[in-house]
């Protein structure tokens, strides 16, 4: 029923079945415990119902990331880690042409993050083991029964796509997903600026001073994990990095007290991470204060918002928690009130709920700015 692939003279068998075929389910298996970037393992692949498992550790798969980016269609579950692997070894993105079931159960009301295992019982009533999730996928040889976990990844996929299509077509919503998952795999595709990682981790009550150190300890910290391919939290963990700059310590003894930090941390880079706390860039050059959350609206405004969105999830089915997340209406709310390009928005906000959820809350939180910025008066 499936092969498992090692021999470069077996992959280019595969890649001419390849050629027959375009679209593809797919799924990996990797390692990723003690570095940066995944190690892969496994490769899966259902290509016209012929499962193939590749070895991640033995084969060149640079054809074979080729024919995924140029195929009609990828289909994966929940495929965050697998496209962000692919990138990886691939050295190429975005991957526009993706297809995900989980992604596809979302819209259709079964909640954010159903499982592949349940996503099988619940839409084809097929049940499959998944106690080899924690494999050790670069052992070799391979064990009988993570084989057939593996190829069971991929298996039953095809099929739970169809079944999610077609759904998705009945009620209108397919190519809500398509462009969804396009949004995702492009989000994934993005690394965000070394100056700007400090925003995933501070918030509106740190003073720019504390800023500016989160900056260079952010900085410092995502330039020596790329070098040493190491894990973030093996050099520091982010609520390390929190508890730095608000207790600056001043010496190793006061390091070595700091939230979660390693002994050998200090021990290697004490010094380098002292510095960074204590000499700083002139002041005119920290960053500025940031946003502070809005929490609500005005109570005039409010109860319109909250309509605005429940009329938008009864037109067209899609889940609340689908159609608009807490970032992205926040990311609203700071278009309004600073007066952003509308580029700074969300691609999410700018492809199909533009028109129909996002250029409406625009127009009534324009009524509400008053209101709104005085709630983010300590912000930028």
């Amino acid at each position: 029923m499936f092969q498992f692939i090692q021999q470069q003279k077996d992959l280019a068998v595969l890649l001419s079945q390849m050629e027959q075929c375009s679209t593809y389910a797919l799924d990996t298996e990797f390692i990723k415990v003690d570095t940066l970037y995944p190690k892969l393992g496994v490769c899966q692949i259902n290509c016209n119902g012929q499962i193939a498992l590749l070895d991640g550790a033995a084969l060149d798969l640079e054809q074979f990331w080729q024919k995924i980016f140029a195929a009609q269609q990828n289909i994966f579950h929940a495929c965050s880690e697998d496209i962000d692997l692919i990138y990886h070894y691939a050295d190429q993105k975005p991957l526009n042409n993706v297809f995900d079931t989980q992604v596809a159960m979302a819209f259709l009301g079964h909640g954010l993050q159903v499982s592949y295992q349940n996503a099988l019982k619940t839409c084809l009533n097929i049940d499959i083991d998944k106690d080899q999730t924690r494999s050790d996928w670069l052992a070799r040889p391979l064990s009988q029964d993570q084989i057939t976990y593996a190829a069971n990844d991929v298996l039953y996929l095809t099929r739970l796509a169809e079944t999610l299509k077609n759904d998705l077509q009945s009620k209108g919503l397919y190519q809500y997903v398509l462009d969804d998952c396009q949004n995702l795999t492009k989000e994934i595709a993005i690394e965000t600026p070394l100056a700007e990682l400090y925003t995933d981790i501070g918030n509106y009550r740190h003073s720019r001073r504390e800023l500016m150190q989160l900056q260079q300890l952010c900085i410092w910290r995502e330039q020596i994990t790329k070098a040493m391919n190491q894990p973030r939290s093996f050099i520091l963990k982010n609520t390390t990095m929190l508890d730095l700059v608000e207790k600056n310590p001043r010496n190793n003894f006061q390091l070595s007290q700091v939230k979660d930090i390693r002994p050998n941390v200090v021990r290697e880079h004490g010094k380098m991470i002292l510095d960074l706390l204590k000499f700083l860039p002139p002041e005119n050059e920290w960053p500025l204060r940031m946003a502070r959350p809005v929490k609500s609206n005005s109570k005039e405004v409010a109860p319109q918002v909250d309509a605005l969105i429940d009329r938008v999830v009864f037109e067209t089915g899609i889940p609340k928690e689908v159609l608009l997340r807490k970032k992205w209406l926040n990311a609203i709310y700071e278009y309004v009130v600073f007066h952003l390009d509308e580029h700074e928005l969300p691609s999410y906000l700018l492809g199909w709920r533009y028109d129909i959820l996002t250029k409406p809350l625009v127009t009534l939180l324009r009524k509400d700015i008053e209101y709104l910025a005085t709630q983010m008066k300590n912000a930028k």
